[in-house]
Order: structure tokens, then C-alpha cells, then sequence
């Protein structure tokens, strides 16, 4: 059993579990999604974001485990003792092509004209994996793009729905500008229950949600095609910040 390394000051892993063929050993509480990337194995995903509430809304960080019918999410599912985990067969490749498909098909995604193009996540995953043309019919939405707020855009045809903006200005930024109305195909995020972003007094023009959007839906005003670029990482940052109490007001001793 190949043995992982500790977590520096922490407790070593403990729990045997099997990994693409390998027996390793994972921590208590661990999630698939945890494990892998911290052994090096790739497993795509799209609206996790570390830093940020498990949404497992985007279903691309299925895997396959030995004995479940069902293709669990890598991000919301914890290891247990024995578990026989793979990552990267044929029909989950097969699966992940076909999700990122129909995220091309139900969006306006034309990467020769967004400000992503270059530093797009869908953009990426597509090349990763081998998504050179679409099987279904496009949807081509037709919706305003919202340019009210004087910093911002937001173009709706590009979301993917992902809710990285919702959970960031939700959870990180104490706002709550961002939400999800609708059902299904006609799913949209609205900003404080419909209005034009530029209406919304509670947005704190942080720019949190920009900087963690995959796509080009939201982006910063000025950008170019292939200008935007995004910073997803600095919400672990300032989440581990936050975890360790860096932003806690300490009281000064008296003199």
C-alpha cells in the first residue's frame, strides 16, 4: 500500500482505499474529489470551487464506484474504508463529453468573439476532452446583456449556471446580490429578484462574482475578446484567511 504524505501538522490518512487501481490511503472525511487532487489524479469539474459550498450542479466529477449503480459526485461524496474508486474510464469520458455538449448547446458559447476566449474553463474542458463538435441542437438563447452596472457585464447567454457567483457574494462577500430564478431550461440568474444589475443597491462592486465566473457571463467592462481573465483562486485564499481568523477584530490589551 503506497502511503500519502501527512498533512503537515495534522493526522495521516487512515482510511485504505482503492484509486484507479492503486490501494492508498486516504484522511477521515475526505471527499473523492479532495483525495484525487491531492494524489494527482485528474478529475474535471466546473462549478466547485475551492473556497466555496459544495453545489454539484455541473455533474462532471462523476466517477465510478465498485459496487453503486449510480456515478456519484466526486466533490459531495467522502471516501470510506475499501472503496473502490476509478476516474477516468471510457463511459466516463464519454459522460463528461456529452455534459459538456449540452453546456455548448443550451448557451451562446462563440469563443472567436467572448472576452474569455483563452482563459474560459468550458473552453478548456472541451479541449481536454476531445469536444470537437456538438451531437444535440443548439438552443441559441436569445437574452439582453446586461450592461447597467457602471464596473460590470453580464451576459446570460454564456452561463453555464454553475452558482459560483451566487455562493461567492453569498458566502464569502455577505451580499446575496445573485440568485437562480426559474426551472430548468428557462433557469437564469437574476440579480436581486430581477432587477438590472445596475439597480441592485446591495452589490458592493467587490467584483468576487467576475473573478470566479468560468465563462464569459460575467466580465469587466473595457475587456476585449481574449482580454478577460479570471481569478478563481483567490477565493481559497481569502476563505482560508477567514478560517483562521486573520479578519478577527482582537482587542487591545490595556495599558
Amino acid at each position: 500500500m503506497s502511503l500519502t504524505p501527512p498533512r503537515p501538522g495534522g493526522p495521516r490518512p487512515n482510511v485504505p482505499v482503492i484509486l484507479d487501481g492503486e490501494e492508498v490511503l486516504a484522511f477521515d472525511g475526505e471527499t473523492i474529489l479532495d483525495l484525487a487532487r491531492r494524489l494527482g489524479s485528474p478529475i474535471p469539474t466546473l462549478c466547485y470551487l475551492d473556497g466555496l459550498s459544495v453545489h454539484g450542479g455541473c455533474r462532471l466529477c462523476v466517477v465510478e464506484v465498485n459496487g453503486d449503480n449510480r456515478l456519484p459526485l466526486a466533490c459531495a461524496t467522502p471516501v470510506s474504508s475499501e472503496m473502490d474508486i476509478r476516474t477516468d474510464t471510457s463511459s466516463l469520458r464519454d459522460h463528461r463529453r456529452r455534459v459538456i455538449e449540452l453546456l455548448f448547446a443550451e448557451g451562446n458559447h462563440i469563443c472567436a468573439s467572448c472576452v474569455s476566449s483563452g482563459a474560459c474553463e468550458l473552453q478548456d474542458l472541451a479541449a481536454e476532452n476531445d469536444v470537437d463538435h456538438i451531437h444535440y441542437a443548439l438552443e441559441f438563447p436569445r437574452i439582453d446583456v446586461d450592461a447597467t452596472h457602471p464596473k460590470y457585464v453580464l451576459d446570460r447567454e454564456r452561463c453555464v449556471l454553475c452558482t459560483r457567483c451566487v455562493r461567492v457574494c453569498d458566502e464569502v462577500e455577505g451580499a446575496h446580490v445573485w440568485d437562480i430564478a426559474q426551472r430548468g431550461s428557462q433557469s437564469t440568474l437574476v440579480a436581486e429578484l430581477g432587477k438590472p444589475w445596475g439597480d441592485a443597491t446591495s452589490c458592493t462592486w467587490c467584483g468576487k462574482c467576475v473573478l470566479v465566473c468560468p465563462t464569459g457571463a460575467l466580465s469587466f467592462k473595457g475587456r476585449s475578446t481574449g482580454e478577460m481573465r479570471h481569478d478563481p483562486d483567490v477565493i481559497a485564499f481569502l476563505a482560508r484567511l477567514r478560517d483562521e481568523g486573520e479578519w478577527i477584530d482582537r482587542e487591545e490589551p490595556a495599558p
